[in-house]
């Protein structure tokens, strides 16, 4: 029983830093990609911080139970784009770039709920309050490394192929169609967390100290730090839940419209 309701602890306290930072990372691509001329996204809608207009019914149930889910992939078409290899960086970079805000802006509501509400972070609601925030951080931190692999379908991959000019290469086909096979096994093999932990904790930890500076064991305990190292109760948790969640979400029909 203990392991059930702990379980779905996990889920609850996870949920929002996932739906927080999947439908932000959408809409940073739709508006990019909207404000350099393309329609695409606002006629489909995708132009909006709305949930329901970035969130899969299916992916959302699998998010809930299963522990991996998908949103609604946003298509774009780049020839609307004046400079279009450098519009394509920017809508690349866009989505990475609001997870780090978003995880700049949760370390910032942190700072804040310590400096004036120190006694309402140790309580019993706070502590909940505290973990979501903290999840949400690392979560988001999670994603914009992850999607930061120069591998397809990921964001890191359109961006250097685009900076690099990779498509004029004789083995960027073979690349593009065996790069998801590649990133899934890096998947199962455990090599993508290898990378991406050290990465995360480091991050976190360095927002931890722009923010707070020098801590005591009192603020290591509320922002989940033992001995350097982040320690969230769901760090590693996420981390294996974002590259699926985030590869799920490419074989649920990722497409750029060209």
């Amino acid at each position: 029983m203990d392991s059930i309701l702990a379980y779905l602890m996990d889920r609850i306290m996870i949920l929002p830093g996932i739906i927080v930072g999947l439908c932000f990372h959408e809409f940073a691509h739709a508006k990019v990609s909207n404000m350099l001329g393309d329609p695409t996204p606002e006629y489909q809608g995708r132009v909006t911080l709305n949930p329901m207009a970035h969130i899969d019914p299916m992916g959302f149930i699998c998010l809930m139970f299963f522990g991996f889910g998908w949103g609604k992939p946003v298509a774009i078409n780049p020839t609307y784009y004046k400079r279009r290899r450098g519009g394509e960086i920017m809508v690349g970079l866009a989505g990475v770039v609001m997870n780090l805000l978003i995880a700049v802006a949760g370390m910032g509501i942190l700072r804040l709920l310590y400096q004036f509400a120190p006694a309402f972070l140790m309580s019993q609601t706070g502590s909940i309050i505290n973990q979501i925030i903290v999840g949400l951080i690392q979560i988001n931190i999670v994603l914009m490394f992850f999607n930061l692999i120069p591998l397809p379908p990921l964001d890191g991959f359109g961006v250097v192929t685009n900076i690099f000019r990779l498509e004029r290469k004789s083995w960027f086909p073979k690349l593009y169609r065996m790069g998801p096979m590649i990133l899934m096994l890096a998947i199962i093999f455990d090599l993508t967390s290898k990378v991406l932990s050290p990465l995360v904790s480091s991050t976190y930890m360095m927002l931890v100290g722009i923010f707070f500076g020098i801590y005591s064991e009192k603020l290591r305990k509320i922002l989940n730090v033992k001995n350097g190292t982040a320690l969230c109760g769901q760090f590693f948790f996420s981390t294996r839940y974002c590259e699926i969640f985030m590869f799920i979400r490419f074989l649920a029909g990722y497409r750029i419209t060209r």
